[in-house]
């Protein structure tokens, strides 16, 4: 059986609903094809989940911070069945309202269960039927990496999803990879009671973050009790009694670390394999995933990818936006829509929360800007005298030329929140002076926005908390 659709969706995350409720938009009906579960990786076994097992582990935080400050908070042990509940509650709930209900909603979106495979350029099969377009999108996301390490096959281990279906509390935890989803996860475990200890090959933890936020967040990570090995290149892991081992050498030298449970953390794989995209013409890069231009055009004409699947940056929002540009360049002649990344903000949902939006320093200069910067520390700002969230760092990153704002870039309690500010100047082009001259909340985080955009011309220990 054959049927031709205006657009076929492989792939049912952020990105293809996004890209399914645009095709509304522009009058086209779509089909989307998913194999696993609606909603994808980040209302299932990503954000949603992992946000509220990170939100819950803050409030045990938080209580004993209040029981140092002689609250009397009382100390209990953790009913991680319970909390492992709520969790679930919460994914099943954002599923029902934003996929399933929106589904429902939408009779110019048809889903097809199974998996969807390419037969050839501009054909799908699924199952028995084969689906004809020549508007395709490739939206089937990401999966967990898994290095080769000499032993791993012999050896019991998590991923960052494996590690959110857990039923009770590791009793240790090592952490290979010191990216976005191993601090997060890690400081996560650690503030439930695990003893946790963090192994990055290179030099700080969040390599690919501007210097002064990621080594920011280290100090902070380290402070809480977590241990934080740098220069740490696995060698070897092995099951030791009931748990597990790592040999690996810092710095050169040979170190050990056991544990009673292995999360590997280092990254995010294309979820390519299998869907015969060497059938449809569709080239892949060095690592792996979808070759795409600025439009998100694949190397095989009516074929588009968005979102994980292309190695971009690797977060929802993103990929929505990627999956809208897709649809406009599908619809539109002429459009060439493209992404403008510059103004895409991003997270990290440690606490400090680590966030940035726009060039950092050194790829400003390689854009050929005449870069100046300047950061502050988070002790420079009130706010964080009153709540004690006294960790952190503000960096801004500008064009000494035009004193237009090209990045920003924090570690700092609730940055996720504060990013947006920093997004919306960057958008509207402003400049350093602009922020300076823009009054904020006292006492409030958001502040140290201000404060470090006036430290461009000023010095901050020379004013006083409400200095004009």
């Amino acid at each position: 059986m054959s049927t031709t659709e205006e657009i076929v969706i492989l792939g049912s995350g952020s990105t293809a609903f996004a890209a399914a409720l645009r095709a509304k938009e522009r009058g086209a009906r779509s089909i989307m094809i998913e194999r696993s579960v609606l909603g994808g990786t980040c209302i299932n076994w990503g954000c949603i989940p992992s946000k509220t097992l990170i939100h819950c582990a803050l409030f045990r935080h938080e209580a004993e911070l209040g029981e140092r400050l002689g609250l009397g908070v009382r100390r209990e042990g953790i009913d991680f069945p319970t909390l492992d509940r709520h969790k679930f509650a919460v994914v099943q709930e954002l599923r029902q309202k934003k996929y399933l209900d929106v589904l429902a909603q939408l009779p110019e979106l048809s889903l097809v269960k199974g998996k969807g495979v390419f037969v050839a350029p501009g054909k799908v099969q699924v199952e028995d039927r084969v689906i004809e377009s020549d508007r395709i999108l490739i939206a089937t996301g990401g999966h967990p990496r898994v290095p080769a390490i000499p032993g791993l096959e012999r050896t019991p281990y998590l991923t960052s999803k494996s590690a959110l279906l857990l039923k009770s509390l590791p009793e240790s935890l090592t952490v290979v990879g010191g990216g976005v989803i191993a601090l997060e996860l890690g400081q996560m475990f650690h503030r439930l009671g695990v003893p946790v200890t963090i192994l990055e090959h290179g030099s700080r933890v969040l390599p690919a973050v501007e210097p002064e936020p990621a080594l920011a967040l280290q100090h902070a990570l380290e402070g809480e009790g977590m241990r934080v090995v740098v220069g740490a290149a696995i060698c070897s892991v092995a099951r030791e009694g009931a748990g597990v081992r790592v040999e690996a050498l810092v710095d050169g030298e040979p170190h050990q670390f056991s544990s009673q449970q292995l999360l590997l953390a280092v990254g995010t794989a294309p979820a390519t394999e299998g869907i015969g995209l060497e059938r449809a013409g569709v080239e892949l890069d060095p690592r792996g995933f979808i070759k795409v231009d600025g439009e998100m055009r694949t190397t095989a004409p009516g074929i588009w990818a968005a979102g994980d699947v292309t190695g971009g940056m690797q977060i929802a929002t993103v990929g929505a936006r990627e999956g809208i540009a897709a649809v406009d360049n599908m619809l539109q002649t002429g459009c060439h829509c493209e992404v403008n990344y510059q103004t895409l903000p991003m997270a990290i949902f440690t606490d400090p929360e680590v966030a940035m939006v726009g060039y950092g320093e050194e790829a400003a200069r390689l854009a050929g800007f005449d870069v100046e910067s300047h950061t502050i520390p988070a002790s420079a700002i009130p706010k964080a005298h009153v709540t004690g969230a006294l960790d952190g760092a503000v960096k801004i990153v500008a064009d000494r030329v035009t004193d237009r704002i090209l990045g920003v870039h924090l570690c700092l309690h609730r940055g996720a929140d504060i990013i947006n500010e920093a997004a919306l100047a960057i958008r509207c082009r402003m400049t350093v002076a602009e922020l300076a001259d823009t009054l904020h909340v006292y006492p409030s985080m958001g502040e140290g926005l201000r404060l470090c955009a006036q430290a461009f011309n000023r010095d901050l220990t020379q004013l006083s908390c409400c200095a004009e």
